[in-house]
């Protein structure tokens, strides 16, 4: 791993990306990494396109900037792919790019332009069959985990449980490990 290894995250007002983002590190405190994320809104309201920043390090973080050279860049919402360059800094030698979609991560390429490391999942299609909602900010964080192996399922599993389980309660907070589970094991990799 390099000194500090960061991940941007792409989203919309409302669906979890900052949360997505402090599981993330969150996770990686358990393991006595460095951690930082913090987001960056537009408009400050629901919907509109906002992103989080995330980074782990063996060592001290001593930036507070955005991250703008990721290497995980991972899109929760797809339509961004339309108004928001979101491969941007993303190296294509050593990056990954990460994006919410039941296609295949070619027709991401094609759309993106992106000639790296492409993974797809249907986060959204697994929010709602398991979680009943469209929240596809948990089952992205299986997708990272399958394309990076910088966390360990079980590390998020407890950070979910910590964090959801006095308010959902237990059988939601289970879907919502249900729905990392199942992503990381439906994420499909070009």
């Amino acid at each position: 791993m390099k000194d500090i290894f960061e991940i941007r995250i792409h989203g919309r007002g409302g669906q979890g990306a900052k949360t997505a983002a402090q599981l993330i590190v969150e996770s990686a405190l358990v393991k006595g990494k460095h951690i930082q994320a913090f987001p960056e809104y537009g408009p400050e309201r629901s919907g509109a396109p906002m992103v989080t920043f995330a980074r782990i390090s063996d060592k001290p973080i001593r930036t507070y900037q955005p991250v703008t050279n990721p290497d995980v860049v991972m899109v929760i919402d797809p339509t961004l792919l339309d108004i928001v360059d979101v491969t941007k800094g993303l190296d294509e030698q050593n990056g990954v790019l990460i994006v919410n979609t039941p296609k295949s991560p070619e027709k991401i390429k094609e759309k993106t332009g992106f000639k790296g490391r492409t993974c797809t999942v249907d986060a959204t299609g697994i929010s709602i069959d398991l979680l009943g909602v469209n929240m596809p900010n948990t089952p992205i964080l299986g997708a990272l985990i399958k394309a990076t192996e910088i966390l360990e399922i079980k590390d998020i599993e407890e950070k979910i449980r910590e964090r959801f389980l006095k308010k959902i309660g237990e059988e939601k907070t289970n879907a919502n490990i249900q729905c990392v589970r199942r992503a990381y094991n439906e994420v499909k990799e070009s």
